[in-house]
């Protein structure tokens, strides 16, 4: 197949539903040509054909990256050592002290796409907090106009609202966030170039209000 990527999604969750049976060392020995002569080249192929449609929607660099096979089990009780999912990312190359980015994931039974930041840093923690007191209303519409395209954004980590905002806050649900990612299902036959160009841009919004609030 080369560098084609018209097929990665099946090619994709055909491989991890077969890796997520057979999550062994042995079995990958056997079995990583599939990664590395399809699904690794594809990734690649695709990350490479979005540089410059991204960096023309966000007016600087990109850098892209395909996440690697292997996960970090150190500390986790979870020893498996294979992820059974192809995950890879735009980061932004702005000024801002913490940089959103563009992400695009296959697992077995799953394809999404999104944006956002994981987690923030401590500085941009604080002045997300500030500026959803402060800009209430403009950043409750830049949501609002995302989740209405079909993006779902992920529960907040914190229970309760931090202090000294008011539990009844009208912006109560974000400032429980300490992080924000907004993504949405991409069809298993879509187009991937076209059909990613469009959800980003549909997504830049929100990786714009957030360089601009790590900026503040």
């Amino acid at each position: 197949m080369g560098n084609d990527i018209h097929t990665l999604i099946s090619d994709a969750q055909e491989f991890y539903t077969r890796l997520a049976a057979n999550n062994t060392r042995d079995w990958w020995a056997a079995n990583r040509a599939t990664y590395d002569d399809r699904l690794k080249p594809g990734a690649l192929a695709l990350l490479g054909d979005l540089i410059a449609p991204l960096s023309e929607l966000v007016g600087t660099a990109v850098t892209p990256k395909l996440f690697r096979p292997h996960r970090d089990v150190r500390f986790s009780k979870d020893k498996t050592p294979y992820n059974t999912h192809l995950h890879m990312m735009w980061k932004i190359q702005s000024d801002a002290p913490q940089n959103p980015v563009f992400f695009f994931g296959i697992g077995k039974d799953y394809v999404s796409a999104g944006a956002g930041l994981m987690g923030f840093e401590k500085p941009m923690l604080s002045n997300w907090r500030e500026m959803l007191d402060l800009d209430t209303k403009r950043m409750l519409g830049v949501f609002e106009g995302i989740e209405e395209t079909g993006f779902e954004f992920r529960e907040p980590a914190l229970k309760r609202v931090p202090s000294p905002y008011d539990k009844d806050h009208p912006a109560a649900r974000f400032l429980r966030m300490k992080g924000i990612v907004g993504s949405r299902p991409v069809p298993a036959d879509a187009p991937l170039v076209p059909t990613l160009s469009d959800t980003f841009a549909a997504l830049w919004p929100l990786n714009a209000l957030l360089i601009s609030i790590a900026e503040a």
